[in-house]
């Protein structure tokens, strides 16, 4: 059986000009590193970095049929949502777990923008197809457009000649839409997965190119550099955002992941009543982040976590080294009981118990709030 050929973004050319290291993700071919992990996470921490983030996935849903759609399927209340506002939500399944977690944006009224993971973006797809049995109208443009998230302290100051909207005064979780690099039609938004500020800009593929090369040209002089998908990990891993596929699946509650501000009860959709009950009876095991107490030893996915008798307590789910804290972090699932920040747990690294310790999240100070 051949395997399936990796898709490839549109400025796929431009990321092999620039040196980088391409390499399998999601189904596509994707920029992991330009130069060191390390020099590209303290760019976006201290600076200013742009990613090439095409592979996600966007979908249209319009017409009367949208919003009552969106809210049958998503957890979060997309009823709150006005014209230029996002939320973070998820898709629940009907045993219990996630298909997916997503944004959804409000263009206008009847009109919304969903943005998938790129690994969920058929499974997610035939989901909303086979629950939206009251006509809403969808269209699925993942092909049609480019995401770059241009993240950092500088951000602003980074595009600001770009265009004319006046950048700094868009909250977090809102976005513009308007023309941006001489792209028509971009939507700006204030969001990003990194806690370190900045926009996210979906552009028309033909205009895709143009806009890179702009942004590159303007950020120059506030350090602006190409980041992978390398530093995009252990960014987000440091303020605790879940990664679909390790910290949240088909089998993760909401409300174990730490999800409940995005499960709002105040509707019904798919599972909501199993889950209700859940919030009312409590969870066995939750989602934590931890950090290694000494040198050596870094946590990575799967390790078993365990007490202070070697007793299994649950797993990583993420790991690796922090560039903020130069100390091995971590998320994963325990039980309740020691879900606590300040619990020392222990994990089993090549058949040594090593201590850490539950810490709030995120486990980096950030810039970004929801």
């Amino acid at each position: 059986m051949e395997a399936t050929p990796l898709k490839t973004v549109a400025l796929h050319a431009t990321h092999q000009q620039l040196g980088a290291k391409i390499v399998p993700f999601a189904g596509y071919a994707m920029p992991v590193r330009y130069s060191s992990d390390l020099e590209e996470h303290h760019t976006v921490r201290r600076a200013v970095g742009i990613f090439d983030v095409s592979h996600m996935g966007e979908f249209r849903v319009r017409g009367p049929q949208a919003l009552d759609l969106i809210q049958r399927t998503t957890s979060n209340d997309a009823s709150k949502l006005q014209p230029g506002k996002a939320q973070y939500s998820c898709l629940p399944n009907a045993e219990g777990g996630i298909v997916d977690d997503l944004l959804v944006y409000k263009l206008a009224e009847e009109d919304y923008f969903l943005v998938v993971n790129a690994s969920n973006i058929d499974k997610d797809w035939n989901w909303l197809q086979a629950h939206n049995t009251n006509g809403a109208e969808m269209e699925n443009v993942s092909d049609q457009l480019s995401l770059f998230a241009v993240q950092g302290p500088k951000a602003a100051e980074a595009l600001r000649s770009l265009t004319d909207v006046d950048l700094a005064t868009i909250p977090y979780y809102s976005f513009v839409q308007g023309t941006f690099a001489g792209a028509p039609g971009v939507i700006i938004s204030a969001t990003g997965y990194t806690g370190a500020g900045g926009f996210e800009l979906y552009i028309p593929n033909e205009y895709a190119a143009d806009v890179w090369n702009k942004i590159m040209e303007a950020g120059k002089p506030f350090g602006l550099k190409p980041i992978g998908l390398g530093a995009r990990d252990t960014l987000r891993l440091e303020m605790g955002y879940c990664l679909y596929g390790n910290d949240i699946d088909d089998a993760t509650s909401p409300l174990e992941a730490g999800l409940g501000w995005i499960t709002k009860f105040t509707k019904d959709f798919t599972n909501s009543e199993a889950l209700k009950a859940q919030k009312a009876t409590g969870v066995q095991r939750k989602l934590v982040g931890f950090v290694m107490d000494g040198p050596g030893g870094l946590p990575r996915s799967h390790y078993p976590l365990v007490d202070a008798e070697g007793n299994a307590i649950g797993e990583v789910t993420s790991g690796g080294q922090s560039p903020s804290l130069s100390k091995g972090i971590g998320l994963g699932y325990v039980k309740t009981e020691l879900a606590s920040p300040g619990t020392q747990i222990f994990v089993q690294v090549r058949g040594k118990n090593l201590p850490a310790t539950v810490a709030k999240l995120p486990l980096v100070p950030g810039t970004e709030e929801v």
